[in-house]
C-alpha cells in the first residue's frame, strides 16, 4: 500500500533565506507525522529492524529532544530539564515503558515544535549561541542550527520510511 503526504507544506521555490529554511524544516516535520499517522500505539512501538532500538515513538521522542536542544538550551542558553534521556540514559528517548503513550509523545513533540519556533521567530539568522551552552564550548548561527534540524529530519525521516513499511508494508516518498 502507498499513502498520499500531499498533506504535507510543499517549501516555496522562490522564497527568501528565512521562508525557505522554515519551509523545509516544516515539510520534514510534517513527513514524520505523516509517517506515524493511523498506527496503533503498538504499532509505534515496534522495533522491526534488529538489532536496532529504533522505532517511530522512539523517533518522536527523540526528535521532541532535539528541537529542544538546539533552539532553546543552545540558541537561548535555557536550562531545562531532560525530557527522555539522561546521562545514565543517553538512549532514553527510545527506551520507554509501558505507560508511556503515543498521544503523550506527540503531544510533547507538537509543544517543542511550537517552542521552536517561537524561539526563532524574529530573530536573525547570523545571531550566535552563546558557547556555554554547549559542551564544547562551540558558539552556533541560528542559520546552522535550522540546517542542522532539516538533515536531522532527513535522516530520521528515511529510518522512519523503513519502519513504516516493515510495520504494515506502507510506503510513499
Amino acid at each position: 500500500m502507498t499513502i498520499d503526504g500531499s498533506h504535507r507544506p510543499e517549501p516555496a521555490t522562490n522564497a527568501d533565506e528565512r521562508e525557505m529554511l522554515d519551509g523545509w524544516l516544516d515539510y520534514h516535520r510534517a513527513t514524520l507525522a505523516w509517517k506515524c499517522a493511523g498506527l496503533t500505539d503498538g504499532q509505534l512501538r515496534l522495533t522491526p529492524l534488529k538489532p536496532s532500538e529504533l522505532s517511530l515513538l522512539g523517533l518522536v521522542r527523540h526528535m521532541a529532544e532535539v528541537e529542544r536542544y538546539w533552539f532553546r538550551e543552545i540558541m537561548l542558553g535555557e536550562d531545562l530539564a531532560d525530557l527522555y534521556s539522561t546521562h545514565e540514559n543517553v538512549d532514553g528517548d527510545f527506551h520507554y515503558t509501558d505507560r508511556d503513550t503515543w498521544a503523550e509523545a506527540e503531544q510533547v513533540w507538537q509543544t517543542e515544535v511550537e517552542l521552536a519556533r517561537q524561539s526563532a521567530a524574529g530573530r536573525p539568522l547570523d545571531l550566535m549561541s552563546d558557547p556555554a551552552s554547549h559542551r564544547r564550548g562551540e558558539a552556533f548561527s541560528l542559520r546552522w542550527v535550522y540546517t542542522h534540524m532539516i538533515e536531522e529530519y532527513a535522516r530520521h525521516n528515511g529510518h522512519a520510511d523503513l519502519l513504516r513499511e516493515h510495520i504494515d508494508g506502507t510506503t510513499g516518498e
